[in-house]
């Protein structure tokens, strides 16, 4: 199966280890970045100027721009990597049959909160695209490690195997080793959660719990991903596998982490914005528990930890008294 000409919308670290993965397979690609100073840096320098610097692009490559509407008409299938925060605010504005035609790949890891869907949902109903025609990119994998090119692992979901399979091969090289499954929407859940328990895991480091309370931490969340996974898409999937479990894992504990970085900051003190001024990135997970509690109100799932850092992050409950709290429903 051909994927055609690729666009990748997104100017941060996964979009530029997206990027870099696509130069192996010898790809050019339209990338639409935010600001002119970006496209203008990455067209003069080869590099980003923000995002993984050490990452190096061959002229001729890849063809940045700040004109979304171009990207996506040059481009067969549209690779995604932008913060979900930002996602309806950036298409809504575009006519709906843009992408007519177009396949999308999310590698997002968050939920629209104007609509609480998940992306593969979002675009489904706001621009008509089959599910078919949708393939989500899902760790375990850092951007980071990405770009010293360590040996990192994929998956690629999508209901349509051979699409599945053209894309994990178009970004599979030397360090980066894919496999594929068909479980688009437990595969997208999951990572939106696996967000929501590395906040939960960095809170818990920051006030000072050990290695001991940790792993008790992460395995009862990975039961929660299994029930509320379940709940909301139920067909059958292994959520030991590295979609889920490994994912989760590398999440909460890796010092990437951007949610596990600002969870450990809410543990030691400080308030949500200035844990968010400080990095300066988007932790994905402060949206997500949002947006989870509220279609959890549908679903009634028991999630203790979704629910403690919830108390935390919105209710503004004390982190040291939560975390107390919840202590006595792990087993």
């Amino acid at each position: 199966m051909q994927i055609g000409k690729i666009g990748v919308i997104g100017g941060g670290s996964w979009a530029t280890a997206i990027v870099k993965m696509l130069g192996n397979s010898e790809s050019s690609v339209n990338w639409w970045l935010r600001t002119t100073d970006a496209v203008e840096y990455i067209s003069t320098y080869g590099h980003n100027p923000k995002y993984l610097q050490s990452v190096e692009f061959e002229e001729g490559q890849i063809y940045p721009s700040n004109d979304l509407q171009m990207v996506i008409e040059r481009s067969d299938c549209i690779i995604l990597a932008t913060p979900s925060a930002f996602i309806h605010d950036l298409f809504s504005s575009l006519d709906k049959q843009i992408l007519k035609g177009k396949k999308l790949i999310s590698a997002v890891k968050g939920i629209i909160p104007q609509s609480l869907e998940i992306p593969a949902t979002y675009f489904y109903n706001q621009f008509d695209i089959a599910y078919n025609d949708i393939g989500m990119i899902s760790g375990p994998c850092h951007a980071e490690e990405v770009a010293q090119e360590r040996l990192s692992y994929l998956t690629i979901a999508s209901p349509h195997v051979d699409f599945a399979k053209a894309v994990a091969e178009l970004l599979s090289c030397r360090y980066i080793k894919t496999t594929t499954s068909e479980d688009l929407f437990g595969t997208e859940i999951s990572a939106v959660l696996k967000n929501v328990y590395a906040i939960a895991c960095g809170i818990c480091n920051g006030l000072g719990y050990g290695d001991n309370f940790l792993a008790v931490l992460m395995s009862n969340a990975i039961q929660e991903i299994e029930r509320f996974v379940d709940a909301v898409s139920p067909v059958h999937r292994d959520v030991k596998s590295s979609a889920y479990l490994g994912d989760l894992l590398v999440t909460a504990y890796s010092p990437y982490s951007r949610n596990r970085t600002f969870g450990n900051m809410i543990g030691r003190g400080y308030s949500v914005k200035s844990a968010q001024f400080e990095m300066n990135m988007i932790a994905e997970g402060y949206y997500a528990v949002d947006c989870i509690n509220k279609i959890n109100q549908e679903h009634g799932v028991s999630l203790p930890i979704m629910q403690c850092v919830y108390n935390i992050l919105y209710d503004k409950i004390s982190p040291m008294i939560e975390v107390r709290i919840l202590s006595d429903k792990l087993s």
